[in-house]
């Protein structure tokens, strides 16, 4: 090869430089996932994982901290829940989101979608098809998986207010009806009233009764 041969590969070097990577915000309450993830995305040669947390108040941060190319979120989440910080990460900035969880269930997509996330996926996802979807995404693609898509088509309309489905879902997770009321900032006398309410809705016995069958009908 001659010298103007090593000329030109020289040149065509300096041209095209290499793809910045792909800088990630993860937040996922379970320890064991969120470890594993940011290790399979790690594997991937042009992909930076730039902040790992496990709760939506420090996704909400990071995404603002580190402006990333793609964010993604479990739901349930201690403080605020992964749709509520999409939503205010969506509000903020203009960023893809993916939702992966296992609460994948219609009234689930259903305010994932009213958050503008552009993807839902299962946990169950295989671990390849998950790092090709969250390419995808940021590439500007939407993916919603089939199988959940599908089921919220037969789902009967919730018959809970926004409220009402707020209360019951942070009662699934055992607290005191103070711990919700200060969770949602409202007085506990107005939580026991949503609670009243969505239990005579959905025919229970009790909040935790209420919140089962609101789950089990895919409406929180």
């Amino acid at each position: 090869m001659g010298d103007n041969d090593d000329h030109v590969l020289l040149e065509r070097t300096r041209a095209t430089p290499p793809s910045p990577a792909v800088r990630i915000v993860l937040a996922d309450e379970e320890d064991l996932f969120r470890g594993a993830f940011v290790a399979l995305l790690e594997q991937e040669a042009d992909v930076e994982v730039v902040a790992a947390v496990g709760n939506g108040d420090c996704a909400v941060a990071q995404a603002l901290e580190h402006r990333p190319d793609i964010v993604v979120l479990d739901v349930l989440m201690p403080g605020r829940d992964g749709i509520e910080a999409a939503a205010d990460i969506r509000a903020r900035m203009d960023v893809p989101i993916v939702i992966v969880t296992r609460q994948a269930r219609p009234a689930v997509l259903r305010r994932a979608l009213q958050a503008g996330v552009q993807g839902f996926v299962p946990k169950t996802t295989p671990a390849e098809r998950l790092v090709s979807i969250l390419r995808d995404v940021q590439m500007g693609n939407r993916y919603i998986d089939p199988e959940v898509a599908a089921r919220a088509l037969t789902v009967p309309q919730s018959p809970l207010t926004p409220r009402e489905a707020q209360v019951l879902r942070l009662t699934m997770q055992g607290g005191p009806v103070a711990a919700i009321a200060e969770q949602v900032s409202l007085a506990a006398g107005t939580v026991r009233n949503y609670l009243s309410t969505a239990m005579a809705k959905v025919g229970a016995r009790n909040r935790f009764d209420a919140a089962r069958i609101a789950a089990e009908r895919g409406w929180i």
